[in-house]
């Protein structure tokens, strides 16, 4: 054997052996040997199986500076841009393409798959069309690349053009090709055309039917749907997958489960696709028990170990209420991908531990996974129910740095800063968006209406309808809301009538709801009640619930006690109407009654939701709850409030305390009320903050009217701006006056 071939030999079974870097050396540091092409191209191949970009590199350069015969050769130019491409690096592949002086077909077609691979489909599409204007032709291997693009962008325009391609070259008979075409239009949303491409093909494969199945059952056309299943000569497992994923995602969830246990009865086995949008059913219907039934099948399955299937045991976990079992089921998890990450801090934001979610965030930086626009659309929500003001521009911040800033995330920032009082960057935000959506809008116009500024909120919603963007149902409900929180009881009616006369949106219970708080609050209260009564749909707590809210305010009490009996009998345990009708009794003088109800409540083990209030810090979350002496600033904290208690009493305040539903003396009433949680979260943002800073809190309950009253004093003793964020809307503190107008 010549030392040439021995050569050859030597450096394929070094490749073999696995010692990729070994066989790269020698090529490098050999002189006199010749290698041959094939040798050249399995050292190619190689990288390419062990993502190798580093040794990749070192061969292209050694070929291109040592053997022009093969630097020109469109075949190893190939192969090189394939090394590239499958390696990750799109831009060298790149610039491998831009020297070949005449690409053939191979050579488009694997630049074009590379782009679409690394997920740069524009350019994909314009090579495509640069190709076009070649002598080279465009194959059934370009179309079928260059088909996924235009399902990706959901570019209906180039799809049929590259179907009138397809029409023109005469591969209408190749069956992997036509069943991508139907996928293009199912992912255009153009299902009829997808049907037509269907019908016209000689000969349908398995894939087919499942595509036209699963078309259907994603533009939510089920009857369809079930009808090609149940027409299909066999079906497998992805179109039992499909059919199922139809149910479950358009809101059929017991649906889903039904076909689930008739596939389970058949030969076709399910996978993980499957498992994950059963377990998808299962946590949309809170079906715990069925959930961990499926739970002990993909153990038996042996698919426990799978990132999809256990990922989505996560958020089924997480959607029945069992936080535990999903944390330990993501902790197990042997690897995570985003999703995983994301589902997991999802889940703790869904089960109200925020806190959780951001540690979450956190761990995932730790483990050096890069947050995308699912992860940031996720944990902004979190920042806004605690209202973390500063922890979300951290998360602002990272979103520039990263370059995601898609409308998803920055629909999630306008909704952060707006729940976090900042109403002007939400704005900023808003104004600078290339293209918004009614997303957008919505969360603009719910970010005026709970800030109080009602005007702008009203505005925002007729440019809205003036800008071609339709208002939904949510933006009627922000509409609403903002004209119940103004009184704006005409223009409130006539928003709500417009919905089905000029939008063809028929009102929900939310709708209704808004309408019976518009009048309420007003005033209007018969008006109220025969509002309810008339009302098309089935009357809930809620409703009930803002009538008796307003018999408070008005001190209405032989209202106040039919609409609180009504809710006695509708739902037995709900301690709310109790602590209403409480209220009113006390606040009328009537505390004979009020302690007969207390009673009730005591003896039914009714508790009432004990007020907490949240203020961040310096990036950390603090939160107080009523006469709470937890923190390890408590002395400071009641010193303080001390201290800004004889302040308001030399500045005239006198604190109402018919609320305290306590037959005690006037000082102790005095003394409960002084403690409240925003009073105590308040009084730990002044003594830890600037003088002069911005003292943001959020509540879990309706601030109480001392409160309200004591936080305007406050605002003017320290001369600083107080934001409080209760369970109705924004209260904004400045100088002894509140952004609500004592209208809340």
């Amino acid at each position: 054997m010549s030392s040439i071939a021995h050569f050859n030999l030597k450096l394929r079974a070094l490749c073999t052996q696995g010692r990729l870097k070994d066989a790269v050396y020698a090529l490098l540091h050999t002189d006199n040997v010749h290698v041959d092409t094939s040798t050249y191209l399995h050292l190619l191949q190689t990288c390419i199986d062990k993502k190798a970009l580093s040794e990749g590199k070192k061969i292209h350069f050694h070929i291109s500076e040592r053997i022009p015969t093969l630097a020109t050769d469109t075949f190893v130019q190939n192969k090189i841009i394939s090394m590239y491409d499958k390696c990750g690096s799109v831009v060298d592949a790149r610039k491998v393409f831009n020297l070949i002086t005449e690409p053939d077909g191979v050579s488009w077609n694997m630049i074009i798959a590379a782009y679409r691979r690394h997920g740069i489909h524009q350019e994909a599409l314009a090579l495509f069309h640069q190709m076009q204007q070649l002598p080279v032709q465009p194959d059934r291997f370009t179309l079928s690349g260059v088909l996924p693009v235009c399902a990706k962008l959901a570019s209906l325009k180039h799809g049929l053009q590259i179907h009138g391609n397809i029409i023109r070259h005469g591969f209408q008979s190749d069956v992997v090709l036509m069943n991508t075409l139907i996928d293009m239009y199912v992912k255009c949303k153009t299902i009829e055309k997808a049907r037509k491409v269907f019908d016209k093909m000689h000969n349908t494969s398995v894939v087919s039917w499942t595509a036209m199945i699963t078309g259907y059952a994603q533009s939510g056309i089920l009857d369809e749907a079930s009808r090609l299943f149940h027409e299909m000569p066999q079906p497998n497992v992805v179109s039992w997958t499909a059919i199922i994923a139809g149910y479950a995602q358009n809101e059929f969830a017991e649906r889903a489960m039904a076909i689930f246990k008739q596939m389970l009865l058949t030969s076709v086995k399910p996978d993980e696709s499957t498992f994950a949008c059963i377990l998808s059913a299962c946590a949309k219907l809170a079906a715990l028990e069925q959930g961990t039934e499926i739970h002990q099948k993909i153990i038996e399955s042996g698919f426990s170990q799978d990132v999809v299937v256990v990922t989505a045991l996560v958020d089924m976990y997480s959607k029945c209420g069992s936080i535990k079992k999903a944390n330990k089921m993501f902790d197990k998890m042997p690897q995570r991908n985003i999703v995983s990450w994301n589902t997991m801090v999802v889940g703790y934001v869904q089960n109200g531990l925020v806190n959780k979610a951001v540690e979450v965030y956190k761990q995932m930086q730790l483990a050096s996974v890069m947050p995308d626009e699912a992860t940031f659309a996720s944990i902004l929500p979190a920042c806004a129910k605690i209202g973390a003001l500063e922890q979300g521009m951290e998360f602002h911040q990272r979103i520039i740095k990263n370059g995601i800033l898609s409308n998803l995330v920055t629909n999630a920032l306008i909704y952060m800063y707006a729940k976090c009082g900042n109403i002007f960057k939400a704005r900023e935000l808003f104004d600078n968006m290339s293209q918004s959506d009614v997303v957008s809008w919505n969360a603009m116009i719910e970010g005026y209406a709970m800030n109080g500024y009602i005007k702008d909120a009203l505005k925002l919603f007729e440019l809205m309808k003036h800008s071609g963007t339709k208002p939904d149902r949510v933006s009627f409900l922000c509409v609403l809301f903002a004209c119940s929180h103004a009184g704006i009881v005409h223009h409130g009616c006539e928003y709500f009538n417009c919905m089905s006369d000029s939008y063809s949106t028929m009102p929900t219970v939310d709708h209704y709801v808004c309408m019976v708080d518009l009048l309420a609050r007003a005033g209007y209260l018969d008006e109220t009640l025969n509002f309810i009564i008339k009302m098309p749909i089935k009357t809930d707590v809620v409703v009930w619930m803002c009538l008796l809210g307003a018999c408070r305010s008005q001190k209405n009490t032989s209202l106040g006690e039919f609409v609180a009996t009504r809710l006695f009998e509708l739902d037995p345990q709900n301690v709310a109407p109790y602590v209403l009708l409480s209220n009113i009794y006390a606040e009328t003088g009537r505390w004979g009654d009020a302690q007969k109800l207390r009673k009730i409540m005591k003896d039914k083990g009714m508790k009432k939701v004990p007020g907490c209030s949240w203020i961040e810090v310096h990036r950390l979350v603090h939160a107080f709850c009523v006469g709470d002496r937890s923190h390890p600033q408590s002395e400071e904290i009641y010193a303080e409030l001390e201290k800004l208690s004889w302040e308001m009493k030399a500045g005239g305040y006198l604190s109402d305390t018919k609320p305290v539903l306590s037959d005690v003396e006037e000082e102790e009433k005095e003394f409960l009320l002084c403690h409240h949680s925003e009073k105590l979260a308040i009084a730990f943002g002044l003594i830890n903050t600037p003088p002069g800073t911005t003292i943001r809190v959020v509540k879990n309950l309706r601030v109480c009217i001392n409160c309200h009253t004591a936080t305007k004093f406050i605002s003017k003793i320290v001369a600083r701006e107080i934001v409080v964020r209760d369970a109705n809307r924004f209260h904004h503190f400045k100088n002894g006056q509140c952004s609500c107008g004592d209208y809340w």
